[in-house]
């Protein structure tokens, strides 16, 4: 009996967890492979059981920040131009296997026809498949959840939705409007100090006085 390796669970939950989704198979193009296909086009490279693990997939939407991830680099043959992600570790490796379920996903969405994505998202709001339990750094959401919907709209509400303007406070007539007395006020004590001082009293006119003569008896 062989001897089991650290990675031979996470390699088979892998496969099995790609094998759940509609169309799917296996495809072995070179030896030591035990790929993931739908419709005879592969979206996961997988190796086989006794090796560390090592997985391939298309990223069409995490590739940029996957790839600069301490274990991944772009796919070899020229296959990292069109977005496709190794990862590959070593038995001492922490596995990331919720996010490497959200790498088989996001290959699988890539790669599959359309109506076979449509009965995918219909199978997970359903519950009959489970999908990732991770996602993929600096990819959007994936598979359909109902809750994330509601949110983004409450989120997009709030955020586009503008505050009501304050209704900015009305000036009071009595502060803009002086009193009437205030006004008339300088003009009064104008006139007075016009006619208390000498020099008006020196100019003004004095009344004429009438002469009388006297007529001689």
């Amino acid at each position: 009996m062989a001897k089991k390796a650290p990675h031979d669970d996470v390699v088979r939950g892998l496969r099995a967890f790609g094998l759940a989704y509609p169309g799917t198979h296996t495809k072995s193009p070179w030896p030591g492979h035990l790929d993931l296909a739908v419709n005879d086009k592969t979206f996961a490279y997988l190796g086989l059981e006794g090796e560390p693990l090592h997985v391939s997939c298309k990223l069409p939407l995490s590739s940029p920040i996957a790839s600069m991830l301490p274990f991944a680099k772009p796919s070899a043959y020229g296959l990292g131009k069109s977005g496709w992600v190794t990862a590959t570790f070593t038995f001492e490796d922490e596995l990331p296997v919720p996010m490497l379920e959200a790498w088989i996903d996001e290959s699988y969405r890539a790669q599959a026809p359309k109506k076979l994505v449509k009965a995918l998202d219909e199978a997970i709001a359903a519950g009959k498949i489970a999908g990732p339990r991770g996602e993929a750094p600096g990819a959007t959401l994936t598979a359909p959840r109902a809750k994330s919907t509601s949110n983004a709209r409450v989120q997009s509400a709030s955020i586009t939705k503008k505050p009501p303007a304050t209704p900015s406070p009305k000036k009071s007539q009595a502060s803009t409007k002086a009193p009437r007395d205030v006004l008339e006020a300088p003009k009064k004590r104008a006139r007075s100090a016009t006619k208390s001082s000498p020099a008006t009293r020196a100019s003004s006119p004095r009344p004429a006085t009438k002469k009388t003569t006297k007529r001689a008896p």
